[in-house]
């Protein structure tokens, strides 16, 4: 069964309860017994709660913020500890400094993170990718306030800690939707946060411009159908690992095969189309995501077929767009 994320979707996942509450614009859902879904502030956010504080996955766009407050605040009475952020996209860290500001960390009040500031509130945690695309060299004008800017940052493969009695796993996954792109394990409660790149509303968002790649896309759904268990042997029942994408419905292994599956075909569609020298307004207009173009692409927004098929043409060729 599939678990719609909209804020009108009234629906079940795994035998859990739906709706459980909602603050003025968002729908709060309840995926595990401590663990919970915000939707409708941007990016999907992932609530984790416990004896030792709030743990918060991506913060929504800034304009939701309050939203987001309220809501968290409905569910708990607990401070946020640690915010973490799969992407330096606006729908993602908008909600930083908001959420950051009402909460409160567990070092003292001295603490400076990476970005200078001086830090009360909650941690900021990401990879170190997504710091410098939100801060700016010295003398130049930053994309974020620096309250905002994460103040734990990481260029390893993988970050662990353990709160509210859970081993919590963040894995940054280069060049797949951009270059600073992390999933969150938490391995008690088996649900993964997979930030943007899984999106089931849309084909994959490539940002070439800021590192991304469609090999480095297709790594990273590999890595989360390694990491997801599927309801096996017990088939039948509905189960398995919650994997919560940047935007749409909760999935679980079956949904990501077939999702990684697509973005394959594709890809090899295209690097054929390469191979036999055809340029880029030839690709297109081969039309090589055909049989998927209804369920993910768009002929308008903010990620179109086309800006997919240009941005996979691109990762390939190894070249800047071509002029159609």
């Amino acid at each position: 069964m599939r678990y719609h994320t909209g804020f009108a979707a009234t629906c079940l996942l795994f035998g859990f309860a739906g709706s459980i509450a909602s603050a003025q614009k968002v729908g709060v859902y309840q995926v595990r017994p401590n663990f919970y879904l915000i939707a409708g502030a941007g990016s999907n956010i992932g609530v984790q709660i416990g004896a030792d504080g709030v743990v918060v996955v991506d913060a929504g766009s800034a304009a939701m913020s309050g939203e987001v407050l309220e809501a968290i605040k409905k569910l708990t009475p607990q401070p946020i500890r640690y915010l973490i952020d799969t992407s330096a996209d606006p729908d993602h860290v908008g909600g930083n400094e908001a959420l950051a500001r009402a909460g409160e960390n567990f070092t003292a009040k001295t603490n400076t993170g990476p970005g200078g500031a001086v830090s009360d509130g909650a941690t900021i945690q990401s990879t170190e990718a997504v710091l410098t695309r939100m801060s700016a060299p010295s003398g130049k004008q930053a994309a974020y306030p620096s309250g905002a800017w994460p103040t734990e940052t990481f260029f390893q493969s993988e970050k662990a800690m353990y709160l509210n009695d859970e081993g919590i796993v963040v894995t940054r996954q280069p060049a797949a939707h951009s270059d600073g792109d992390a999933m969150v394990f938490f391995r008690r409660s088996d649900v993964i946060m997979a930030g943007d790149i899984l999106d089931t509303t849309r084909f994959p968002v490539i940002d070439v411009e800021k590192g991304g790649s469609i090999q480095g896309e297709i790594n990273a759904l590999n890595r989360l159908i390694q990491l997801a268990i599927p309801s096996i042997p017990l088939a039948w029942k509905e189960g398995g690992t919650a994997v919560i994408p940047g935007h749409g419905f909760i999935c679980d292994q079956a949904d990501i095969v077939e999702y990684r599956d697509t973005v394959v075909i594709i890809r090899d569609v295209i690097q054929d189309l390469i191979n036999q020298g055809l340029t880029l307004a030839q690709i297109k207009e081969a039309n090589p995501t055909q049989g998927y173009r209804s369920r993910y692409g768009a002929e308008s927004g903010p990620w179109t077929t086309n800006m997919f098929v240009e941005a996979v043409y691109q990762s390939l060729a190894g070249k800047k767009q071509e002029k159609p």
